[in-house]
């Protein structure tokens, strides 16, 4: 069961209200989950709460970050490949360039994350 956690910077009144929703579909289909196995926690950071050294972003950049847990997350070409399709799906979503877009891998949520109290099954 994959988990994403997403941060847009800009304001979140400059999107579709279902834009979670919509985000959730296109990660589902790129991790080939099936309903209601992939879940989207969606928050906006305000432009003011984020910087980059030397004065950026430019204005027109909005940066998205995409942090994914899951619980036994592929490795080497896989998951560059997967990387790819997910940073492409979720920059669409947004209406944003895939250049914009930041996917950050946590570490394997198998033996750490725990829902309703059972924890991922290790293996």
């Amino acid at each position: 069961m994959p988990i994403l956690t997403i941060e847009i910077t800009g304001t979140a009144g400059a999107h579709a209200p279902d834009l979670a929703a919509r985000i959730a579909d296109v990660a589902g289909a790129v991790f080939g989950s099936a309903p209601g196995q992939t879940w989207v926690r969606l928050r906006w950071l305000d432009g003011g709460d984020y910087a980059e050294n030397g004065g950026g972003p430019p204005p027109d950049v909005h940066p998205v970050f995409v942090s994914v847990i899951e619980a036994h997350p592929p490795e080497g070409g896989e998951r560059e490949r997967r990387a790819a399709s997910l940073t492409i799906a979720i920059a669409e979503a947004c209406d944003r360039p895939a250049d914009n877009v930041h996917v950050i891998y946590e570490p394997p949520g198998a033996g750490r994350v725990a829902f309703g109290g059972r924890l991922v099954d290790g293996e």
